[in-house]
């Protein structure tokens, strides 16, 4: 990573993964530069904020010219740890824990699944996409085949720190958190929550508070 991803601001980070998005886009279509300004369009920004938060990477654009969409991908991907390749199991093999593994865009992204694990044995044997149900009584083991970097937790919320504690004690650094639980974890270990009933709850505040005006 050329860039210490700690001296960025969070805010700053969301932003990166939009941009790298962006530029990917902008890439296959063969669009060579892009400019902050048709950055900030795209993305509902403010051109001095995507300039801003630009200056965090190595490279910087050209003035009158933008930013070489090659050299901007890379750069972003560097801070990201978007230019390596990241192996995941996930646990849980629920509707939504398959519905990850399906989802061929990950390993196109660089995250490879590699292995789904879940603790009901009328589950384990069976497939989902290539791979084919584990017990997560093999956890440890699974972990360390298949050198794993981060785990996707999609068990039920009551199960979500149990599962937690024994990602930790494996040595899995980072923990997917798609569970409605907080789980707690020790400082080195980095867990980032996403609660998809949370963010429906809160668009549905917001559509209502808009149709109320």
């Amino acid at each position: 990573m050329a860039t210490d991803e700690r001296r960025i601001p969070q805010s700053v980070i969301k932003r990166l993964t939009a941009y790298l998005t962006r530029v990917q886009i902008l890439r296959a279509s063969n669009v060579k530069w892009v400019s902050s300004q048709e950055m900030a369009k795209a993305l509902d920004l403010t051109s001095s904020t995507v300039r801003q938060d630009l200056s965090h990477l190595d490279y910087y654009g050209i003035a009158k010219r933008g930013y070489e969409t090659v050299r901007l991908e890379a750069s972003i991907s560097a801070v990201l740890g978007a230019d390596k390749v990241w192996n995941i199991m996930v646990i849980g093999a629920g509707n939504l824990g398959r519905a990850l593994v399906k989802h061929e865009e990950f390993g196109k992204r660089g995250f490879h699944i590699r292995a789904i694990l879940d603790s009901d044995a009328r589950k384990v044997g069976k497939r989902v996409g290539v791979l084919k149900i584990e017990s997560t009584g093999n956890l440890a083991r699974i972990v360390r085949r298949e050198r794993i970097d981060m785990a996707i937790i999609a068990v039920p919320a009551g199960a979500a720190q149990d599962t937690a504690d024994i990602l930790i004690k494996t040595g899995v650094k980072g923990i997917l958190n798609m569970t409605l639980a907080h789980i707690i974890v020790p400082n080195d270990i980095i867990v980032v929550e996403m609660r998809i009933v949370s963010s429906l709850r809160e668009l549905s505040y917001r559509m209502l508070l808009n149709t109320s005006k």
